[in-house]
C-alpha cells in the first residue's frame, strides 16, 4: 500500500524561551545546518548561541503566534487536511524539528499498512539544511524502525510548470490590488560553502553568477541556481519587465560568508533609489513562518518605511491555497498510479 509523508521545518511548542531553547538546540546542532565538527558545533551552539538567542527568538515568535498556535504548524495542518481530501491514499504530516516528528509520521503510515512512501520535503529548492537533512533522517529511521518500507523521494520542484503557475498566480492575486514600484524575491540564505559542498561535479560552482547560467549537472542540487531559476520563470510567467524586480537572500548568521545580496541591506537602500512602493515575495517557503511573517512582514516593512519607503506589501506564501494543494494532490496521484 502507498502513502505520503509531507515534511516541513517545524516550530517550538510555544513562544517562550523554555520551549524555544530545545527547538533551537535540535535545529542548530543538526550537522547539515551548521556543518562543522561536533565539538566546535556544540561550543558554538550550546556555549554561545543558546545563551542569548532563545530569549530573542521567543520574542520574535510571540509577535507572530496566533490563538491556534504556531502559524507554520497551523498552515501546514490545513494544507495537509486539504491534500488528504483530494487523494485516496494515506497522507501524513511531519516536521524535521520539534514534536511532530518524522518518526511519528512514518509510524502513522505504517499503522495504516503503508509500505511504499512518497517522501515529500516541502521545499521548492534543494539545500543541505532543508532537503538533505530530511531525507537522511528519514532513511535512518526507515532502516531502524521500518525496514520493509520503500521510499520515493520528491526532488526539488523549483522549475515544475504547475508549481511555477501556482506560485505566479498566488503572487499575481496580491499584485493586482497593489500598485508597486518594485517586486523583490527574497529567498532564505545559506552559507556559500553549502553551495560548493552540494556541487556533485566538484568544479562547477563559482558563486559568481556565471555558473548559475551555464548548464551543468550541478544544478540538480544547487540552491542558488534553483532560486534564480524560480525567479526567472515566475517573472516570465507574469511578464514583469527587467528593472522592476530583483532577488536577495535573508536570514544569515554572523561570522560566515552567506549568499548575497542581503535582503535587509537592499530593502534599506531602495527608498533612496526611488522605490517607494515595495512588494516582497518569499518563494523558498510554501508556508508562512517566522522568516516571512516577522522578518519580512514586520521587520523589513519597518526598516523600509524608516528609510523613506511609503507602502510595503509582504505577499503571503501559497499556504493552503486551492491551486497549490491541487498541484500537490496531482503529483501524489501521478505517483500512486
Amino acid at each position: 500500500m502507498k502513502g505520503v509523508l509531507l515534511v516541513n521545518l517545524g516550530s517550538p511548542e510555544s513562544p517562550t524561551p523554555k520551549d524555544v531553547k530545545p527547538y533551537l538546540d535540535e535545529f542548530l546542532m543538526d550537522k547539515y545546518v551548521i556543518d562543522v565538527p561536533f565539538l566546535l558545533r556544540a561550543l558554538l551552539v550550546r556555549g554561545i548561541i543558546l545563551q542569548t538567542r532563545p530569549k530573542k527568538s521567543a520574542e520574535a515568535y510571540a509577535r507572530i503566534w496566533t490563538d491556534e498556535g504556531s502559524p507554520l504548524i497551523v498552515i501546514s495542518k490545513r494544507m495537509h487536511k486539504k491534500v488528504q481530501g483530494l487523494v485516496n491514499i494515506p497522507v501524513a504530516l511531519a516536521m524535521r524539528y520539534g514534536t511532530i516528528t518524522i518518526l511519528k509520521g512514518l509510524q502513522e503510515l505504517h499503522d495504516k499498512g503503508v509500505t511504499e512512501v512518497m517522501l515529500f520535503p516541502l521545499y521548492p529548492q534543494h539545500a543541505m539544511a532543508s532537503t538533505t537533512t530530511i531525507l537522511v533522517l528519514a532513511e535512518e529511521l526507515r532502516a531502524k524502525h521500518f525496514p520493509e518500507m520503500k521510499f520515493t523521494n520528491v526532488p526539488a520542484f523549483y522549475n515544475k510548470p504547475d508549481y511555477i503557475k501556482a506560485l505566479a498566480n498566488s503572487i499575481k492575486k496580491h499584485l493586482d490590488t497593489f500598485e508597486y514600484d518594485h517586486l523583490l524575491f527574497s529567498y532564505h540564505g545559506i552559507p556559500k560553502r553549502h553551495i560548493r559542498k552540494t556541487d556533485i561535479t566538484k568544479s562547477h560552482c563559482k558563486i559568481d553568477g556565471s555558473c548559475c547560467n551555464t548548464p551543468s549537472p550541478a544544478h540538480e542540487f544547487c540552491y542558488r541556481h534553483q532560486c534564480y531559476e524560480t525567479t526567472k520563470q515566475v517573472v516570465a510567467f507574469l511578464g514583469i519587465p527587467e528593472g522592476k524586480y530583483s532577488q536577495t537572500f535573508q536570514s544569515r548568521l554572523a561570522g560566515d560568508k552567506w549568499l548575497t545580496p542581503y535582503t535587509d541591506v537592499e530593502v534599506n537602500k531602495m527608498p533612496e533609489k526611488g522605490i517607494k512602493k515595495l512588494a516582497v515575495v518569499t518563494p523558498a517557503f510554501v508556508s508562512d513562518c517566522l522568516e516571512t511573517l516577522e522578518e519580512i512582514a514586520m521587520e523589513a516593512n519597518h526598516q523600509f518605511k524608516e528609510n523613506g519607503g511609503e507602502e510595503f506589501l509582504a505577499i503571503p506564501c501559497m499556504n493552503d491555497g486551492d491551486e497549490w494543494c491541487g498541484v500537490v494532490a496531482d503529483w501524489i496521484k501521478d505517483w500512486a498510479k
